[in-house]
């Protein structure tokens, strides 16, 4: 995934390879922060929202627990960032 800012498809893309378990948690959660963590950056609606739910993909429900979000949560935030992005 590239270095210009992402925008809905890529962002469903991250969202889609952790629910794939192609991605990992922790590095789409440091890549989601990399973006919306720049100050310098504008978002529209879609892409923002998309940032902040990968944004701490990598939360679990206690020491070694299962995560907070399960892959099929995942792959529903990423149709819904898609549609929004329309």
């Amino acid at each position: 995934m590239n270095g210009a800012q992402p925008g809905v498809a890529e962002i469903a893309a991250w969202l889609d390879a952790v629910a794939d378990g192609r991605a990992d948690r922790d590095a789409a959660d440091r890549w989601a922060g990399r973006w919306l963590l720049d100050e310098a950056l504008e978002w529209e609606e879609a892409s923002r929202a998309g940032l902040e739910l990968l944004y701490g993909i990598d939360l679990r429900s206690g020491a070694g627990g299962p995560y907070l979000h399960d892959e099929e949560q995942v792959r529903g935030w990423a149709a819904d960032v898609r549609a929004r992005g329309e």
